[in-house]
């Protein structure tokens, strides 16, 4: 490989056994903030449980967010801060998980007990979230805006 040609997750995933990067983006928040936390990912082993956290591919996009529900043939994830779950991610549609973080400069991993309470706590509070959300937003959009939800 050329000097200046960077290498994909993929490759990197195969190369290396890991990948290492700063998240980008809210849907994860709040374990993770926008560019200031660090992910380690590792290849998938197997089939994945509920709230492991994959990265996987959506066209052309990859997004990093938490098995909610194990199908027969798929998987339904869902971002910490999102309220719509997404459904039809296939093991093809995998490309790595999520072994390791550093929050700030803490290092932490999903096997920690303060992770997985936050894990489940986070998602089984997320009606009451979603409803705070939705308050929120009619309460603070203009008048005469379409809602988006």
């Amino acid at each position: 490989m050329e000097q200046n040609q960077k290498k994909t997750i993929e490759e990197a995933l195969e190369s290396d056994g890991v990948y290492v990067s700063t998240t980008s983006g809210v849907s994860m928040w709040p374990l993770f903030a926008d560019r200031r936390d660090t992910v380690i990912i590792s290849p998938v082993k197997g089939r994945l449980k509920k709230y492991d956290l994959p990265l996987y591919k959506r066209g052309d996009r990859y997004i990093l967010h938490r098995v909610v529900k194990v199908l027969p043939d798929s998987y339904v994830m869902l971002g910490d801060n999102c309220m719509q779950k997404e459904y039809g991610i296939t093991d093809g549609d995998l490309v790595g998980v999520m072994t390791a973080y550093y929050r700030k400069d803490r290092y932490g991993t999903p096997q920690r007990i303060a992770y997985r309470i936050y894990v489940r706590f986070w998602y089984h509070i997320r009606g009451i979230r979603n409803l705070i959300k939705r308050v929120y937003w009619r309460l603070t959009r203009k008048k005469g805006q379409k809602n988006s939800l």
